[in-house]
């Protein structure tokens, strides 16, 4: 059997499971269903394991590790494996060459910024809306975790080969506008700063509860937004409306998130209520308002038209669609939202399947969950609820106040990216849908499992290059007798998680595989000298800029900057 280079560990593992399915044809058996061929966690194991014989052993009639003898001795020859055994139970652990390790630092240094990446989406279209925060309110948590998650799925998606869309959807319209709109009317003044907005809305939110009299001119006022008939509202409203948007680009801007689309609840409101009003079939009246009937597919009843007529959440959702789809007509439509949404996305999704029936097969949704401090209250020092925005400032605040002494140049900028990615990571971290536990000092913490980490360990490895290139040492990628270190045993395993992370949207495979790797390297680097005066000090710098150059990938894939010095 003749193996081809190896562009990444997919190819390998498709090529270890042809060599088994020979090996089993000599031995009158078939590839079983449930085989596994992966990655030891043990790196000491091997480079891939397979439980192959495990699968098979009953049909043999003969126990696990025996038949896995037999599998070992009929394998063909597979170039880049180094050593075949049997370890445990029965499993066959694959050994791959030095050869194939010094070839894969090769590759990396010659594809630099590209390694990593795939065509596995070659062609598709992809739109990803994400953050979502309303005018007229604060940039709270949830936009935070949203932004992060959005724009790391964006980037695995477009390393993937796709084409991608960044989406923004805001609520521009609706009762919380009218709140804070009563709220800025009753002061008799204008508004300077997104932070009184903020007020205005808590305002005007708590007088709904309370105030009978406050909730009817709420309600009126809101009516009056949507129609547009009232001078000094719309004035007000556009003022307002104007000074939110423009303060939240402030905040994508540090995040490092540039929109192509916007998109607002003022403009799908009248699409979705006509969506709504010309599918009858689909939707029914129920004391004056309009509504699905969700029991029908093992769901919830919702309202999409008010008994006033206008259009809700939902109804918006199905203009948004028709929006979506008109502006960029997508293969896939990916939104991200919290997990307290899941249940309503069902009820939305299987509206859209009985309107919009291609379409609504294109919709992914992705939830994130709660952020929580570790006294399970997401709360600053005085009480109050931290927002997205002040938990930004408080940790560039934090950085700031370690980087005093040092000597950096442009310190603030480097405190923003390294309190970006403190916060970032922690949300990264997380399978979708889990709730956080928050503890600032750890998520700034250069050592661990933290974003911080990660940015240094890719800062030392610059600093080591400055180091050699100064003292006149070269890198070369060529075979050095150092033995394979951890380091390159998980090195080529990048691009494998990279395309899984984009397949599952789940960027955590990604910051779980980053902080291995970056373990492996700084203990490596504490217990090696790399500029030693021997011919093995150039494989062993390409072998650190290598895993600089995954580091850096891996962390633009996060939406994570890589300061060259921390």
């Amino acid at each position: 059997m003749r193996i081809e280079r190896y562009n990444n560990a997919m190819t390998l593992a498709a090529s270890l499971k042809e060599a088994i399915t020979a090996a089993l044809k000599t031995l009158g058996l078939s590839l079983p269903e449930g085989l596994q061929i992966e990655h030891p966690a043990d790196l000491s194991y091997g480079d891939y394991a397979a439980n192959v014989a495990l699968l098979l052993a009953k049909e043999a009639g003969v126990n696990p590790r025996e038949l896995a003898e037999r599998i070992v001795a009929a394998l063909p020859k597979i170039p880049p494996t180094e050593k075949v055994e049997v370890a445990g139970p029965g499993f066959i652990n694959f050994h791959l060459s030095q050869q194939f390790f010094v070839d894969q630092v090769r590759d990396i240094l010659k594809d630099g910024e590209r390694w990593g990446r795939n065509d596995t989406l070659s062609g598709k279209k992809v739109m990803v809306e994400y953050t979502d925060p309303n005018p007229f309110k604060e940039f709270h948590i949830g936009h935070l975790m949203s932004n992060a998650i959005g724009e790391s799925v964006s980037r695995l998606v477009e390393s993937s080969g796709a084409e991608v869309r960044r989406a923004n959807y805001q609520g521009d319209v609706g009762l919380h506008v009218a709140k804070a709109l009563w709220a800025l009317m009753r002061q008799g003044q204008g508004v300077e700063s997104a932070e009184e907005l903020g007020k205005a809305y808590a305002a005007g939110a708590a007088a709904y509860e309370q105030d009978p009299q406050a909730k009817k001119e709420i309600d009126e006022i809101n009516r009056k937004v949507y129609a547009r008939s009232d001078k000094e509202i719309n004035q007000r409203y556009d003022e307002g409306r104007a000074l939110s948007l423009e303060h939240f680009e402030k905040i994508y801007k540090k995040l490092g998130t540039k929109f192509d689309f916007y998109f607002f609840e003022s403009e799908t409101g009248a699409i979705g209520k006509d969506i709504v009003e010309t599918h009858k079939d689909v939707f029914e009246q129920s004391d004056g308002a309009i509504v699905f009937r969700g029991e029908k597919y093992g769901l919830h009843t919702r309202v999409f038209l008010t008994s006033e007529q206008l259009p809700t959440y939902e109804a918006k959702d199905l203009g948004l669609l028709k929006v979506k789809s008109e502006k960029y007509p997508f293969d896939i439509s990916i939104t991200v939202t919290a997990e307290e949404q899941k249940e309503y996305f069902k009820v939305v999704k299987e509206a859209m399947k009985q309107v919009f029936a291609n379409l609504a097969t294109k919709v992914v949704h992705i939830t994130h969950g709660m952020m929580r401090l570790p006294s399970g209250k997401m709360s600053s020092r005085t009480g109050d609820v931290v927002g997205g925005e002040s938990l930004l400032l408080q940790a560039e605040e934090e950085v700031l106040g370690k980087m005093r002494e040092s000597d950096i140049a442009q310190k603030e900028s480097v405190a923003e990216a390294i309190a970006v990615a403190a916060i970032k990571y922690s949300v990264l971290k997380q399978a979708s849908g889990r709730d956080i536990i928050f503890n600032l000092d750890q998520a700034l913490s250069f050592e661990g499992d933290s974003g911080p980490y990660l940015q240094y360990t890719h800062a030392r490895i610059l600093s080591l290059l400055e180091k050699a290139k100064a003292a006149g040492v070269a890198e070369k990628a060529e075979r050095a007798d150092i033995g394979v270190t951890d380091v390159e045993k998980l090195l080529y395993r990048f691009p494998e998680v990279v395309e899984r992370a984009a397949h599952e949207y789940e960027p955590h495979y990604v910051t779980n595989y980053l902080i291995e790797l970056a373990g492996a390297f700084n203990s490596w680097y504490g217990q090696e000298r790399i500029l030693d005066d021997t011919p093995a000090a150039s494989y062993k710098l390409a072998l650190a800029h290598a895993t600089a150059i995954t580091i850096h990938n891996g962390l633009f894939l996060l939406g994570i900057k890589a300061p060259e010095r921390m």
